[in-house]
C-alpha cells in the first residue's frame, strides 16, 4: 500500500534502526522559553519609626514558570507619596525564598506637611530588566513626625514602676517599651505552680500622658528592665486609623529590688477569755494581709505607757494569735505588724486594749 509508514522491526533493534525511527509518532506542540520572570511579592510590610523606615517581605522561590530561581534577584523598590506615581528609592540583591529587609531615611520632602498616605512596593526583575508586576502595596504615613520623647526617667515604687518623663504639651499618645533583662531559663513543660515565663519584649499602655508618667503594675520584684518611650500621633487616611509614630527616646534601666515592707495589718481586735477552771487569756484577731510574698505576722504587748514587747515569739502565720501569759485584773494594749519574705516589717497596727476580769469578781 502507498502512503502509509510502518515502523516494525523484527529481532533486536540495532543502534542504527533506533536512530531511524526517532521520527516515529506525533512530535508534540513546541514550547516557549521561560521568560524566567520572579513571582511578585504579596506579603510586603512597611513600618516608620520618626525618620525612619523599614520594609520586609518574603522572596518567591519561583518564577511565573513554577521552576526554581537559581540566582539572586533584583529588587527595585519604589514609594508613592499621595497618589503620585511610583518614584524610584533603591535596588538590591535578595536571594529566593528568604526573609528580606530593606530601609532608608525619609527624604526631607517626605518627612514634613500633613499627614498622608506614603505607599511602598518592590518590583523584582530578571536579567533582562522585566518583572511580573509590583508587590502588594505597604503605606506608612507622610509628614511631621511628634516631637521625641526626653527626659526618660524610672523609680521603684511598692505599687510597681513609675516611668516619667518631660511633659510638652503635646497630644499624641505615648507608647513605652520594656525589655526584660534578666530572662530565666525555661523550666520544665511538668513544672507545677510554676509563674509563668515573662516575656522579653512589651508593649505598656499609657494613660496619664499629661502627667508625663506611667505606672508599670506588671514588673516583677527581683528582675531588671529597659524602658523606652515614643510619642504616637493617630491620624485617620482614606478612612483608616493609622499611626504617625515619632522617634525611640534612649533606654533607662530600672533593678525592681524588694525593699518595701508589706501593708499594715487592720482590724486588730483583742477579747479577754475566761472560764470555771480555765487559765486566762486575750484572744486577738485581725483582718489577713493578701501580699503574695507574705510571711506572717508578729505581736506585740505593752502594759500602761510601757515599752511594746514581742510576745508571739516566732512569726505567726494565720490572723489570729492566743495570749496565755497574762494574769486577772491587768489591762494590756496590742499591736500587730507583718513581716514578708525578705524580712521587711511593717509598722504597728492601730492598738487594741482589752482588760481581763479579776477571777473573784466572775460572777
Amino acid at each position: 500500500m502507498r502512503g502509509i509508514r510502518v515502523c516494525v522491526v523484527a529481532g533486536l533493534m540495532t543502534a542504527a534502526v533506533a536512530a531511524g525511527m526517532a521520527g516515529c509518532g506525533t512530535p508534540g506542540a513546541p514550547q516557549p522559553p521561560s521568560l524566567n520572570l520572579p513571582e511578585k511579592v504579596a506579603d510586603l510590610e512597611a513600618r516608620r519609626t520618626g525618620m525612619h523606615v523599614e520594609l520586609a517581605w518574603t522572596m518567591p522561590r519561583r518564577n511565573t514558570d513554577k521552576l526554581l530561581l537559581k540566582a539572586p534577584v533584583t529588587v527595585r523598590v519604589c514609594r508613592a507619596d499621595a497618589g503620585a506615581s511610583c518614584m524610584d528609592a533603591g535596588t538590591m540583591q535578595a536571594e529566593p525564598g528568604a526573609r528580606t529587609t530593606w530601609a532608608e531615611e525619609l527624604p526631607a520632602a517626605e518627612a514634613k506637611g500633613d499627614a498622608r498616605v506614603l505607599k511602598y512596593f518592590v518590583e523584582l526583575k530578571n536579567r533582562n530588566g522585566r518583572s511580573a508586576g509590583m508587590s502588594n502595596a505597604a503605606a506608612v504615613v507622610a509628614g511631621a513626625p511628634p516631637r521625641a520623647v526626653e527626659g526618660l526617667k524610672a523609680d521603684v515604687w511598692k505599687q510597681g514602676v513609675v516611668v516619667r518623663w518631660q511633659a510638652d504639651g503635646e497630644e499624641a499618645m505615648v507608647r513605652l517599651k520594656r525589655t526584660l533583662l534578666t530572662p530565666k531559663p525555661a523550666k520544665e513543660k511538668n513544672a507545677l505552680l510554676s509563674a509563668p515565663a515573662e516575656p522579653l519584649e512589651s508593649t505598656l499602655r499609657v494613660d496619664d500622658v499629661d502627667q508625663g508618667r506611667a505606672l508599670d503594675k506588671t514588673a516583677r520584684f527581683g528582675e531588671s528592665y529597659e524602658y523606652k518611650a515614643q510619642r504616637i500621633e493617630l491620624v485617620t487616611l482614606d478612612g483608616k486609623e493609622l499611626e504617625l509614630p515619632g522617634e525611640v527616646s534612649g533606654p533607662v534601666r530600672v533593678d525592681v529590688a524588694d525593699v518595701f515592707p508589706p501593708d499594715v495589718p487592720v482590724g486588730l481586735a483583742a477579747v479577754a477569755v475566761t472560764g470555771e477552771g480555765a487559765a486566762a487569756a486575750i484572744d486577738l484577731s485581725w483582718q489577713p494581709n493578701t501580699e503574695d510574698d507574705l510571711a506572717g505576722y508578729v505581736v506585740y504587748r505593752r502594759e500602761g505607757d510601757g515599752a511594746w514587747v514581742k510576745v508571739s515569739g516566732a512569726v505567726v502565720t494565720g490572723p489570729a494569735y492566743h495570749d496565755t501569759t497574762v494574769e486577772a485584773g491587768k489591762t494590756y494594749h496590742y499591736a500587730v505588724t507583718a513581716v514578708d519574705q525578705g524580712g521587711h516589717e511593717s509598722g504597728r497596727s492601730v492598738e487594741a486594749t482589752e482588760t481581763v476580769p479579776d477571777a473573784g469578781g466572775a460572777q
